[in-house]
């Protein structure tokens, strides 16, 4: 199989899609995944009540704040999914654009392996999860 020109990933910490040029230099998008968590409610996704304690000998309860936000902690674990599709993916392109806001961007090059971070030829700060194919060259300048 000969490696395509360019494969863009265009993320937020919910949704993700994989986006090439077509032969007219039009965009088109590939593959979509969507996080299972995307429109849970916290209280949905794990405990979002902080815990008690109470102290041998008193009868005073006090509250613990949770160690980990399940939003937070879902919008991770998809960063490393997205991650390892664009590490399967990449074997096939020789270039590779991200497009996500800055925290997701760093959750995904996080999880790169070397082979598919040397191919990353920009990451843009944009959210565009929403845009549709026909208005993103409007917002990317990227070589075809």
């Amino acid at each position: 199989m000969t490696a395509k020109h360019i494969l863009i990933i265009i993320a937020d910490g919910e949704h993700a899609r994989f986006v090439r040029p077509a032969a007219n230099h039009s965009l088109h998008t590939v593959e979509s995944f969507d996080s299972i968590s995307a429109h849970q409610r916290t209280s949905d996704i794990g405990n979002d009540a902080p815990g008690a304690s109470c102290h041998t000998g008193s009868t005073a309860h006090h509250a613990l704040n949770p160690h980990h936000d399940p939003h937070r902690m879902a919008m991770e674990s998809f960063g490393k999914f997205v991650s390892e599709q664009i590490n399967e993916w990449s074997r096939s392109y020789d270039r590779l654009l991200i497009v996500a806001p800055p925290h997701s961007s760093a959750e995904i090059i996080r999880y790169l392996d070397p082979a598919s971070r040397t191919k990353v030829i920009d990451i843009v700060h944009k959210d565009l999860v929403k845009t549709p194919d026909n208005a993103l060259k409007d917002h990317l300048n990227y070589i075809t």
